[in-house]
């Protein structure tokens, strides 16, 4: 299940399911079961009906009558804060993701001791352990 066609595309899975939807909703709209339901069961459909390797099949449902929304998911404007002066509706959607730094952060003391240098994806970790 996918809500980013283009990475599912440059992935190449065997079969796939991408549901146009925001990223975090690849099931449906929190709470609302009913579609929730629906969605899991085209999402195992799928199964029977995509034959070929590599068919990402996209499920007839919609976020929205329109695709407005994307634009305000995407945020690809960053720099403006409701402190510098005033601010139309695109600028309130602006890209307000925290800056990435390029060693690991940790929400709590613990969580950094319990990071195990064997993770494959915890990259530099052996560098930047503190004692």
């Amino acid at each position: 299940m996918s809500s980013a066609l283009s990475i599912t595309q440059a992935v190449n899975p065997p079969r796939a399911v991408f549901l146009d939807y925001p990223l975090g909703h690849t099931s449906g709209r929190p709470a609302d079961k009913a579609e929730q339901l629906k969605i899991m069961q085209t999402t195992l459909s799928v199964f029977t009906s995509a034959t070929e390797p590599g068919d990402i099949v996209q499920l007839p449902f919609e976020w929205s009558d329109d695709h407005s929304w994307k634009d305000r998911v995407m945020r690809p404007q960053a720099n403006k804060k409701p402190s510098e002066g005033s601010m139309d509706d695109h600028d309130r959607h602006a890209d307000d993701r925290v800056e990435r730094y390029p060693t690991p952060q940790y929400q709590l003391p613990e969580d950094e001791l319990a990071a195990n240098e064997a993770c494959p994806t915890c990259v530099f970790l052996s560098d930047n352990r503190s004692g």
